[in-house]
């Protein structure tokens, strides 16, 4: 098994790292401090600065300018963005820009992910469901329109030829229902909404934040971060912007779970560097507490979580990019790496809490912030025994010869 990366892959990484250099984690009051979200707004100079860099346009095709690389670019990128708790929608723009050129309208491709990549377009998904307990394409329901044929044909004309419409020319849908915990909904200016038609499909339609029966109620989340409840109510949409290819949730989903696992990585690389600085000059008894056999011990067990987080990730990725081949699916290596970062990442910052002693809790220091966004990702992640379960589940039903 050889990860090593290739030049264009490490290229992003010094890109992202040149553009992450100037942020400061503590940019923002913190979470610990004020009673609801600690900022209004996404950090628009950081956005404009990715897109500078060319790195919302990382995974676009050359034909919509961009790199033409694949999810482990993204994914590296995306470990340096958690390293300083970057507050931009990196992670669901880019997924949703992947589906819609994977998956979506040729026509409505062409027309949105250029402006994705110069960064003048913001999308976000919602993949929490209602209550984040149940399946979240559950959560909302897609019927066709009982508009008349002529409404139809004329919907057609308008939207895109035959030729580029991927769902059926000419039919509208109408969606109802709510999407709780989406990120960054506010500043979106498209919504990527999961849902189900009538005979159990999961399709996945694209909505614009100021199309008539969407409504975005504030939530604030565990780090602070301002998400949104997206309510909709009778929302119509064109035929082009529902993406009903069988597997392009479960793809989506899938980049999704991935992205959050690069960013478990990062966030917990950080932290132990972070523990590694302040254990080498705290001294006790006249020694550096790093020196200690239990101190050493317990930073030890952490770097060797991470680096299981890191193979497991880079699997993963790598198995969702090159298209699943192999006897077990490819959510069988997204389940190893989100077992490997829910947990892991949570020990991480639980241990930088143990060696960093009170110092750990002062809202003076950054570390109750990467604590915040490590609850945030674990969260996101869900429980490792459930993965665990669902891994199982897989090993069962695809036998490995």
């Amino acid at each position: 098994m050889d990860f090593t990366f290739t030049e264009e892959q490490q290229a992003a990484t010094e890109a992202a790292r040149a553009v992450f250099s100037g942020v400061a984690p503590d940019a923002v009051p913190s979470p610990a401090l004020v009673p609801g979200a600690v900022a209004e707004d996404i950090d628009r100079p950081l956005w404009a600065g990715l897109a500078t860099g060319d790195l919302l346009s990382l995974t676009l095709e050359p034909e919509h300018g961009g790199a033409g690389l694949d999810l482990v670019a993204l994914c590296l990128v995306l470990r340096e963005s958690a390293k300083v708790l970057a507050r931009v929608p990196l992670l669901e723009t880019c997924a949703v820009a992947m589906a819609l050129q994977r998956y979506g309208d040729r026509g409505l491709a062409a027309e949105l992910l250029p402006r994705i990549g110069r960064g003048d377009l913001i999308l976000t998904v919602g993949a929490n469901g209602r209550t984040g307990h149940d399946p979240a394409e559950l959560a909302v329901t897609a019927r066709p329109d009982g508009a008349s044929d002529s409404d139809s044909d004329s919907d057609s004309d308008s939207d895109s030829d035959s030729d580029s419409d991927r769902n059926g020319a000419g039919t509208r849908w109408v969606l109802d229902g709510v999407q709780s915990g989406v990120p960054w909904a506010q500043a979106a200016d498209w919504i990527a909404v999961p849902a189900h038609t009538g005979d159990g499909r999961a399709v996945l339609a694209l909505v614009r934040r100021d199309d008539d029966g969407v409504t975005i109620a504030d939530q604030v989340s565990t780090n602070g971060e301002l998400f949104g409840e997206v309510g909709l109510s009778a929302v119509r949409i064109e035929a082009r912007r529902l993406i009903d290819a069988a597997d392009a949730w479960e793809w989506l989903r899938s980049v999704l779970t991935t992205g959050t696992c690069a960013l478990a990585l990062g966030l917990g690389e950080a932290v132990l560097a972070m523990t590694s600085q302040y254990t080498g000059k705290r001294e006790q008894f006249g020694f550096p507490v790093a020196t200690f056999q239990a101190v050493a011990v317990q930073a030890a067990d952490r770097y060797i979580d991470l680096r299981a987080m890191e193979v497991t990730l880079w699997q993963a990725a790598w198995r969702i990019a090159v298209g699943g081949r192999g006897d077990l699916p490819p959510a069988g290596d997204v389940a190893v790496a989100k077992i490997w970062a829910s947990d892991g990442v949570r020990r991480v910052v639980q241990t930088a809490q143990h060696l960093h002693g009170g110092f750990g809790a002062d809202t003076d220091y950054p570390l109750h912030r990467f604590h915040a966004w490590a609850k945030q990702i674990e969260l996101s992640l869900g429980p490792a025994a459930a993965h665990e379960e669902a891994l199982g589940d897989l090993l069962a039903a695809h036998r490995l010869d």
